[in-house]
């Protein structure tokens, strides 16, 4: 076994063989340079991984020659010895280290084994996009043990501007360390994301009022009949070669259908667009959806909403039909964006039409209960975003204090205690 004092100068010297060998250093035991015959050196550390002569012997290596100096090798070498003093195994460590994935890595895991499995098919999109698009680039090639807040942080920071955003990113990273830990794939209470404050959101919430609703309904008539114009740019060399009978957008009777369906029920615009046939109970006036975001759901259907469905022809077996009897309709981008337009209901988007559908409940004092389950909320928190606009029992009490205030101011007081049912004494 040789034994010489390693620097500079010793390693350089050293020449490689037919075989591996490796030269110690005189002054700390265990560190040598290794020295492959292929040319490639590097500096390990060797120890016992325990007491006594029977423990394991573990080979460390600290480093490629030439990536650090052979003093700082030396230094690394010691700390190395002085852990393992301290009943502390590096290079079983180190292996387990190689063996943990990088971010992206845990991402793929995450999608596959996870969320495609657990979640609806346009969450399971969402996700993908926020980790292929924001988080692999940021810090993919991150081990994901080592995957820090401050990191997490500086993402979320540099989304100040998308505040929504931002917050599914924390979201989203939230989630994905929940299932690694379960997964025993980083250890429990590993979360980069927890402890972020999130950016404060203003929701966009957009109810219509009645005579913007009679706008809307009558551009739905318009599109539906004799088509609804729009404007050609007398600008432009073909302009004039426009046929007439082209310059306006028709709307199809079954998009016109659906538009009206959102309306009258509340539902979500994937509920109405995949709705089959088979999922209606004209007798007893429902929806039975077997599947939802909120999982397996009941739609109360009024008059109205059934008068839509009973003019329809079972042409297929959806509801809406797209291309085909068999396929759904893809969106209602085109036929809304012109009616809206027509109707002047500028930055309306067609999930206001069941906020639209909400807030004529809870303004008409139905109840915010109700309301939640006519929309399928399973959490009470979700359907509070309209309690400003269920206002039927704040109007009675202040019809009720107004009344006592007035017949006061008349001089008819009759020294009784106003008392207002829901509100006690403090």
């Amino acid at each position: 076994m040789t034994t010489l004092r390693i620097t500079k100068r010793t390693v350089d010297a050293l020449q490689p063989s037919c075989n591996e060998f490796t030269v110690w250093d005189n002054a700390v035991t265990g560190f040598g340079v290794r020295v492959r015959p292929s040319g490639a050196k590097s500096y390990v550390v060797v120890y016992r991984a325990g007491a006594g002569r029977g423990a394991p012997v573990r080979r460390y290596t600290i480093a490629a020659v030439g990536k650090i100096t052979s003093e700082r090798a030396r230094t690394r070498a010691k700390i190395i010895l002085g852990a393992v003093a301290h009943g502390h195994d590096p290079a079983n460590q180190k292996t387990d280290e190689r063996g943990m994935p990088t971010v992206a890595e845990l991402a793929d895991s995450f999608m596959s084994d996870h969320v495609t499995v657990k979640r609806k098919g346009r969450t399971a999109e969402f996700y993908r996009d926020i980790l292929d698009r924001i988080v692999k680039p940021a810090v993919g090639t991150s081990k994901a043990d080592k995957l820090n807040r401050a990191q997490v942080g500086r993402i979320h920071s540099s989304l100040a501007d998308t505040p929504f955003q931002a917050n599914r990113v924390l979201a989203v990273v939230s989630s994905m360390y929940t299932f690694a830990a379960r997964a025993g794939i980083v250890p429990d209470g590993t979360n980069p994301a927890r402890g972020i404050d999130k950016f404060k959101e203003n929701r966009r919430e957009r109810f219509l009022t009645g005579e913007e609703l009679e706008r809307l309904g009558s551009a739905i008539r318009e599109g539906e009949t004799v088509g609804i114009p729009w404007a050609v740019d007398e600008s432009k060399v073909n302009a004039k070669h426009v046929p007439k009978a082209k310059r306006s957008t028709k709307v199809a009777p079954l998009a016109a259908a659906a538009l009206r369906l959102l309306l009258f029920t509340g539902c979500r615009l994937r509920e109405i667009l995949h709705l089959r046939w088979e999922y209606v109970d004209v007798e007893r006036g429902c929806l039975f959806l077997p599947d939802s975001k909120s999982g397996r759901k009941t739609i109360i259907l009024n008059a109205p909403a059934l008068a839509v469905l009973s003019g329809l022809d079972r042409l297929g077996s959806y509801v809406i039909l797209g291309d085909g009897p068999e396929k759904p309709r893809a969106d209602l981008k085109r036929p809304w964006k012109a009616v809206s337009k027509r109707a002047g209901l500028a930055g309306v988007r067609l999930h206001d039409l069941r906020h639209t559908y909400a807030s004529f409940g809870a303004g008409g004092g139905l109840g915010l209960p109700i309301i939640g389950k006519l929309l399928g909320h399973t959490q009470a928190s979700t359907t509070q975003r309209y309690a400003h606009l269920d206002a039927d029992p704040l109007r009675r009490a202040s019809e009720i204090i107004g009344g006592r205030i007035a017949a006061a101011l008349d001089g008819k007081r009759d020294g009784s205690v106003v008392r207002i049912r829901g509100v006690g004494r403090r």
